[in-house]
């Protein structure tokens, strides 16, 4: 039971229309009607839980796809007799084409239908991932990621909208608690495993491994998902009103997602704006994105409803998802990096910092799921960005001595921030969202999501590489041989050396290179630590957006 029998005060709206003695217009609607565990018509005599399981199972899947590339990198260059340069694109060309599908998901959706256009995307998705297995040359493996990406890109806005869709607004958490294992775990578990396929198999394994999931996911949306009956009335009635296609409001949002991800990913690797080509291409994105902003607001029927963000609530909610992603991506892309480069730890164990966090995440959403019903949501979002904060505060104390387990804390603590945000920021944003419009405000959400790691991740590792070099050049205005200390250390070392059978002046050299290796690492350090302070500030001065958001008007299930 999803508990409707307990709420007196919606007898009233749960009575049938006036019109009710009409022939109902589709079978699933008279389902609907004589079964109150299923207002939605959705269940068809499923478990929720088993729907909630076959979308989440695509998530992990899709979302894995993003990072569990990153250390087959060299593998796949080499394979391809490719550069190290050139095989990034196998990253760039998959985000890219992500970037530009998730938006159009509500309108894809409404055209072809939603259990339809998800699983033409989990076919895609599956069939590419094949193809980049079997990809003779870089052109061709980069071509598939494209199609892998757009394919990908499809899902998560189908599968959260299915999940509001499938379960009431008091069983809402507890789905998105589900169905955030897999989002917060995938960027966790992807290089590790990544690493380890890479490894022990070949770095093509690392995409065949999607083929057996991919069709298991089939299957079991074939057999378990349908849509809503609310929703195949508003297609019913698109299409007698003239379903257009927006092609202007489609090109420029491909153009100026696609151009912007491109900036984003490459703007750090070629000088950002001292490059011509970044130069162009952000200019490109800007002018194209303010275009299509102006057109998909007074277009009859735009590709994007930008209308949306005129609720509150989902407004507030997707900016709180471009700091998360922000915050989450960014230090997930950073925190392997600092543990490998300045700690020396190997890929493994460096996944291994991540692990635990990760596991807390899929601990805490259950709990966050369940609690929400009695605590205002407000405040457990509050909560999750003060424990992000703490996390990353306690990461502003790293030193280069700092050991694993310290190392491993601070980001449990980060993580476990995480579990209180993504739960309560779904639900309060689709709280008065129209069921016909669950996949379009999805792909929103997602979309700012994936903004928020892309600028992430582009600010994280810009910031650390300018801050390094600032911090470096002043700490080298502090080291001169006319310095007591640092002549001191000098002499200790190249005593050291010379101890050790070095020449004199070999001795010399190498005490010179320990001590700028030293000086290197000190300025890497505390360039990582301004980092992990820039986003904790990011969570700390969110918090009084968290209580700009209303209250939901009701926690009783919306007649779908």
């Amino acid at each position: 039971m999803n508990g409707d029998s307990q709420h007196p005060t919606e007898t009233v709206r749960n009575q049938p229309p006036p019109d009710a003695a009409a022939p109902p217009t589709t079978a699933p609607a008279s389902a609907q009607a004589q079964d109150p565990n299923d207002p939605s018509g959705t269940l068809r005599g499923h478990s929720r839980w088993l729907i909630a399981f076959t979308v989440t199972l695509a998530t992990f899947m899709e979302i894995l796809d993003t990072s569990i590339a990153n250390v087959a990198l060299p593998h796949i260059a080499g394979n391809l007799s490719a550069g190290i340069d050139e095989s990034t694109w196998v990253l760039t060309s998959y985000l890219v084409a992500n970037a530009v599908v998730l938006p159009l998901a509500g309108w894809a959706s409404l055209l072809m239908g939603r259990k339809r256009y998800y699983m033409t995307c989990v076919a895609l998705f599956v069939g590419s991932s094949f193809l980049c297995g079997l990809a003779p040359n870089l052109g061709t493996l980069i071509f598939f990621r494209v199609l892998q990406g757009m394919g990908g890109g499809g899902l998560a806005p189908s599968e959260q909208a299915i999940l509001a869709d499938t379960f009431p607004p008091k069983q809402r958490g507890l789905a998105f608690a589900f169905y955030g294992f897999a989002i917060v775990a995938a960027p966790a578990v992807g290089p590790t495993l990544g690493g380890w396929i890479t490894d022990n198999f070949s770095w093509r394994w690392i995409f065949y491994i999607n083929v057996p999931v991919g069709i298991l996911s089939l299957f079991m949306t074939s057999w378990l998902v349908h849509d809503p009956p609310a929703f195949e009335q508003e297609r019913q009635n698109q299409k007698r009103a003239g379903f257009s296609i927006d092609y202007i409001g489609l090109a420029l949002i491909a153009v100026g997602l696609g151009t912007l991800q491109f900036v984003l990913d490459k703007g750090n690797r070629d000088d950002w704006f001292g490059s011509r080509l970044i130069t162009t291409f952000a200019f490109i994105s800007t002018a194209a994105l303010l275009a299509a902003i102006i057109w998909e607001l007074r277009a009859a029927n735009p590709i994007v409803d930008l209308r949306l963000l005129k609720n509150r609530n989902f407004a507030l909610a997707n900016v709180l998802m471009v700091v998360v992603g922000f915050v989450l991506l960014g230090s997930t892309a950073i925190i392997p990096q600092f543990t490998q480069v300045l700690l020396g730890y190997s890929a493994t164990d460096a996944g291994l910092v991540l692990s635990p966090g990760a596991l807390v995440v899929m601990a805490l959403m259950p709990v966050v799921g369940i609690v929400q019903n009695r605590i205002d949501l407000r405040w457990i979002i509050g909560l999750g960005l003060i424990l992000g904060f703490a996390g990353l505060y306690q990461m502003t104390h790293f030193t280069l001595g700092v050991d694993y387990f310290h190392v491993m804390i601070a980001r449990v603590v980060q993580a476990s921030g995480i579990a209180f945000l993504f739960v309560p920021i779904s639900t309060l944003g689709f709280a008065d969202i129209p069921a016909a419009q669950n996949t379009a405000a999805s792909g929103f959400i997602n979309l700012s999501r994936n903004i928020g790691a892309s600028v992430g991740i582009a600010v994280s590792t810009t910031f650390l590489s300018r801050w390094s070099q600032a911090h470096q050049s002043y700490l080298a205005a502090h080291v001169s041989p006319y310095d007591g200390q640092t002549r001191a250390m000098i002499n200790a070392l190249t005593a050291r050396f010379a101890a050790l059978g070095h020449a004199p002046v070999d001795a010399t050299r190498q005490a010179l290179r320990v001590l700028y290796q030293s000086l290197s690492g000190q300025a890497s350090m505390l360039a990582y630590i301004d980092v992990f302070r820039m986003m904790g500030w990011f969570f700390l001065f969110s918090i009084p957006l968290c209580f700009l958001m209303r209250k939901p008007r009701s926690t009783v299930p919306r007649m779908h």
